[in-house]
């Protein structure tokens, strides 16, 4: 049991059998799990916390009053490793993400899912709404990325559980191959061609058109047919660079 102050964001805590001086503190992130944390403490309140770290040199103690506020839902986060496979039902999809309810671990106190997916750990491919990627109900396998201790999540990817189409899209495709594909976006900085399903890339401004043009509509309109030759592959990135300007005369 300790005692606790406000410090900026979190908390400085007095430690019980050490009075002299506040060694713990909580960071504003380690409140609690609930809303609106910074409204659970008052200065002279009594607290349990779980130890995080020790830092002799500093003599400070960081807690977590997340943690004991639920310990075994934080032992079963801790627990989890990068890479490991989970498995669940997507309880609720949400305007920032999805979650989802773990078939093994305990319930979280607040959210309707311990798991949690971002939207780009949603797919691979481009998407204007999660639902059409997933559905409320539907069983889902995710990789485990890390535990997110603000909110209490185990962070989860279900494209990683996929085969990414850009990398087998690399694998087929070298630099300097000419391909037919659609126009999908106007930038001012050029133009998205899609050249497979699921595969889009930039053509750049300069590259549009076999003379300069100010802006992308002076060489194409969004749903138009072109030829294209492939002039950067970036697989870390997942990056693909393209040129009509490139294109034979003879393929154009």
């Amino acid at each position: 049991m300790t005692e606790a102050a406000r410090s900026g964001g979190g908390v400085t805590v007095t430690l019980d059998g050490f009075p002299a001086r506040p060694l713990g503190t909580v960071g504003p992130l380690d409140l609690s799990w609930r809303r609106f944390p910074a409204a659970e403490v008052e200065v002279g309140q009594r607290i349990r916390a779980e130890v995080l770290a020790v830092d002799p040199n500093e003599g400070r103690v960081e807690l977590s009053m997340a943690a004991a506020e639920n310990p075994e839902l934080w032992a079963f986060l801790s627990s989890l490793r990068y890479g490991e496979i989970l498995t669940g039902m997507i309880a609720s999809i949400e305007r920032y993400g999805v979650f989802v309810a773990l078939d093994e671990g305990p319930d979280h106190s607040v959210f309707p899912g311990v798991g949690f997916i971002s939207f780009p750990e949603l797919s691979w491919r481009r998407f204007e709404s999660a639902s059409e990627v997933v559905e409320v109900g539907q069983r889902v396998s995710c990789e485990f990325l890390q535990f997110d201790t603000w909110n209490g999540e185990a962070r989860l990817s279900l494209r990683a559980t996929e085969q990414d189409p850009f990398q087998t899209f690399a694998d087929a495709i070298p630099v300097g191959r000419t391909l037919e594909g659609r126009v999908t976006r106007l930038i001012p900085f050029g133009a998205f061609v899609q050249v497979a399903d699921g595969i889009e890339g930039l053509v750049p401004l300069r590259e549009l058109a076999w003379t300069p043009v100010a802006a992308p509509e002076e060489a194409v309109g969004v749903g138009d047919a072109v030829k294209v030759t492939v002039t950067e592959l970036d697989r870390a990135r997942r990056r693909l660079t393209l040129s009509r300007r490139q294109v034979s005369p003879d393929l154009g």
